[in-house]
């Protein structure tokens, strides 16, 4: 890569947030993913951003424990509603 900072992006947008998935490169040439979350405030114009960075070697795991917990989400996601909503 030879290139330091951002080497890689993609985003989606919702209603109310933006997701940026973002793989950057540090000084020694390491690749790591930023994710970053982006929503409008109370105060047109400002932003609260908050973000976590994941590294090569734990994004396996990283992977799985993500897994699980959409998989938990789906399979409760009814059981969760109250019933005027079901």
């Amino acid at each position: 890569m030879g290139q330091r900072g951002e080497v890689f992006s993609t985003k989606f947008v919702t209603n109310d947030r933006t997701y940026f998935f973002n793989v950057k490169e540090n000084y020694r040439g390491d690749m790591y993913l930023n994710v970053v979350e982006s929503k409008v405030t109370a105060d047109e114009g400002r932003f609260i951003r908050q973000s976590i960075i994941v590294y090569p070697e734990d994004l396996g795991e990283f992977l799985r424990e993500l897994q699980k917990s959409v998989d938990f989400m789906k399979l409760n996601a009814d059981k969760r509603k109250p019933k005027s909503e079901q």
